[in-house]
């Protein structure tokens, strides 16, 4: 057992969460001030009805105000009448609780391209690029036999979604949406598709630490309750609720940027539960690797100075490279002047 509580016994493929151990090794193990906690309170999230966003008129305005609102005050906010069926997303979450599914030997083909966290957490994980779809499908698991068509339906129709908001969402800034359309629609969709396995003492490890995502957005789809977000009002951490057929949207880190602080990115962290498996599947839209996301020049002033350095995606794949985000560092607090 001793040997089992060193780091480095806990390789790709036969880590504690996939091994089904009876009890949380001292490597997986959070200082009590970043634990989880089993009453933490239930998040208040905005909700967004793309349906309005789609009107003309007084309603649509109304609409991208109360997104302008989420977007300023939580960073968070759920959509709803997005368009995408439910049958496309249930068949997302199945095929990809059916990839974890797979004896380990099957899934170490892709765990050993995407690499490992540097540190231990109660999840496995598959990540892939989906944009464009066609160049990039050929390199997903074809195991199981309908994990392509089934994810990549969801993908193209979720990148609609992100694409549609990113638009609404630098509109509501009061920016030409035109002004950053040839970047985002060039730009870049990663999946991280996330597995956290049942884990015996749910409030010690965490599935993923607290961090904010470099993207422009991302959208979150969840099979039940795990994701945290951090309340800035009071400092406490609350629990996004599990609601059938939404989505979840999180303001990245380059919409900081872009508008000056105005919007801020939103903190999360992957709590873990005792009783079963949940899965999520996190798009991740963003710039292209090398496009540098800078703050609306529109938005600077006098008075609300330039507050950000511009960076690219490949610019946070340096700093990961570089940094633990297990040690609460963070990629945005490196671009603030």
């Amino acid at each position: 057992m001793s040997g089992d509580k060193n780091p480095s016994s806990f390789t790709i493929g036969n880590t504690a969460q996939e091994k089904g151990l009876d009890y949380v090794p001292e490597c997986y193990v959070v200082s009590p001030s970043k634990s989880s906690s089993s009453g933490t309170e239930k998040a208040r999230i905005p909700t967004i009805d793309m349906s309005r966003l789609r009107m003309n008129g007084n309603k649509r305005s109304i609409a991208i105000e109360e997104l302008s609102e989420a977007c300023r005050h939580r960073g968070f906010f759920q959509v709803v009448n997005h368009g995408i069926s439910q049958s496309i997303l249930d068949e997302a979450l199945a095929v990809a609780f059916s990839f974890f599914d797979l004896p380990s030997e099957e899934k170490l083909k892709f765990y050993l391209k995407n690499g490992a966290d540097k540190v231990q957490f109660w999840r496995v994980f598959l990540k892939h690029y989906a944009h464009p779809l066609d160049a990039w499908i050929d390199s997903w698991p074809h195991n199981p036999p309908q994990y392509r068509e089934k994810m990549g339906k969801y993908c193209a129709q979720v990148r609609n979604i992100a694409l549609e908001l990113m638009g609404m969402v630098i509109k509501s800034l009061g920016i030409s949406p035109n002004r950053l359309t040839p970047q985002i629609d060039r730009g870049m969709q990663v999946m991280a598709v996330n597995c956290y396995p049942p884990c015996p003492k749910p409030e010690m490890p965490l599935g993923l630490p607290p961090h904010s995502d470099y993207t422009c957005l991302t959208i979150i789809l969840q099979s039940s309750t795990g994701l945290e977000i951090l309340d800035t009002d009071d400092g406490n951490w609350k629990m996004v609720p599990e609601l059938h057929g939404v989505l979840q949207v999180h303001i990245g880190d380059h919409f900081e940027v872009m508008s000056n602080g105005v919007y801020k990115s939103v903190v999360h962290r992957a709590t873990l539960n005792s009783e079963k498996t949940r899965v999520s599947i996190a798009s991740l839209h963003s710039l292209g690797m090398d496009d540098k996301m800078e703050t609306a020049n529109e938005l600077i002033d006098e008075q609300n100075p330039k507050r950000y350095k511009e960076s690219s995606f490949k610019d946070f794949l340096d700093f990961l490279a570089n940094n633990d985000i297990a040690d609460g560092k963070h990629f945005i607090d490196t671009l603030k002047i």
